[in-house]
Formats: C-alpha cells, structure tokens, sequence
C-alpha cells in the first residue's frame, strides 16, 4: 500500500536496519584453537587408581606433553595429601626446567586431590592452571587417552603386589613408552628417540636382523636393529 513502508522480510536486513553486523568475526578462539596454539610446551596431568592382590587403593599421578607425548610418572601413594602433592609438583618444575620446557599453562581436571597448594606451587614458576569442564573428559583428552594405555597394556595384565612392586612396573613402562613405543599421534616416532632413517637398499634389507629385548618378564617388547 503507498505509503506504509515494507517490513524488513530476512533476520539479516533486520539487524543491518538495526546497526547490527550481521555476520561479525569470532574473536573467542575454541579451545582446540587453544591446544593447537600452545601444543609444543603444553602438559597436562591427572590422577589414576589401582589396587593391589591385597586390596590396597594407590593413586597413581602422571604428566603427558601435548606435542611431544613424553610421559612423566611422579609417583604413587595411597594417600594424595598436600605435601604429598606439594613434593611432586616441585619435583616437576624441576624436571621441566631441566629439560628446556618453557610451560605456561597446564591442564588438570576438578579432582579433589588437587589441593590449592598444587596451583600455588605451579604459579609461582609462571605456569597457569586450566581447569578442564565439569565431567567433560575430551577437554583432557591426551591424558585419558594414555591412562587407557597403561591400563590396557600394563595394568589390567599385571598383578601388583605392593606400592613398591606398583612403582617399579611404572618405571619400566614409562622408559618403555618414552624411548620404544610408536606413537601414532606424533608420526610413529617416540617421545625421547626419533626415527632411525629408512632402510632403502636392497641389500641391507636381505640382511636386516631385528633384535627383541624383553621388559617386566615378557610383557613389554623393545625392538631394534641388530648391530
């Protein structure tokens, strides 16, 4: 009708009517936007359970790197105080300052065995605790997906006897892990030992030998070539 104006008839001219950008650029960055862009010096941790033959509960605490996939294993204990979880917090500055790491951030879940004293110890060598969400596992999920690991691999096939005996298959696999296991997520290499150079001549192929070291009485394999 003449002189009555026309309704705006899309949701898009409404806001551009309105001084609305109706399609404005994102500014918020995903939090995979996030682990891509701190991936090279980004640790995450968490804790884990097991018992032993006897019925004792010991709670296992780990580190993992995000880009390099190094696992840290800072100890086990039935009972995760503070200044149990004091000690190995230092003990883990420490490490990552030994080996070059400049950390900011860190992941850890909402387990109330991470006492205040934990962030604290993190804080003042400048690393920032990221808290992931609640009951929201995928937000850690480097970490879950090695604890799944351990105990598909070494755990759920061994009977611990001990926190003592528990701390030695540990050991064993995380030098295990670290230095011979492929690793799918960073290419096939390992953690602590790149890739040796592929073998492309003929000859040495024919005359490759492959030697196999045993580790925790045959549960774990290490190949390599022989020399």
């Amino acid at each position: 009708m003449p002189g009555v104006k026309v309704a705006a008839s899309t949701v898009w001219e409404i806001l551009r009517e309105a001084g609305i950008d109706p399609a404005p650029e994102r500014t918020s960055s995903t939090w995979a936007d996030f682990l891509r862009s701190q991936a090279d010096a980004l640790p995450a941790c968490d804790f884990f359970e097991t018992v032993t033959l006897t019925g004792a509960r010991l709670y296992v605490f780990a580190v993992i790197e995000h880009a390099g996939r190094r696992i840290r294993i800072l100890g086990a204990t039935a009972h995760p105080t503070a200044s149990w979880m004091a000690q190995a917090t230092k003990n883990l500055v420490m490490d990552l300052e030994d080996a070059g790491l400049r950390v900011r951030f860190l992941i850890r879940d909402r387990d109330g065995k991470f006492p205040a004293l934990f962030d604290a110890v993190l804080a003042d060598a400048g690393i920032e605790v990221v808290l992931s969400g609640v009951r929201t596992p995928r937000m850690n999920a480097v970490m879950e997906r090695w604890v799944q690991t351990c105990r598909r691999e070494l755990l759920d096939r061994t009977l611990i006897w001990d926190q003592r005996h528990l701390l030695h298959a540990l050991r064993e696999f995380e030098r295990f892990y670290n230095v011979h296991r492929p690793h799918q997520g960073i290419a096939n290499a390992r953690p602590l030992n790149p890739l040796p150079p592929p073998i492309v001549d003929p000859d040495q192929i024919a005359c490759l030998e492959v030697r196999r070291r045993d580790r925790l009485g045959g549960l774990l394999h290490a190949y390599e070539h022989a020399a």
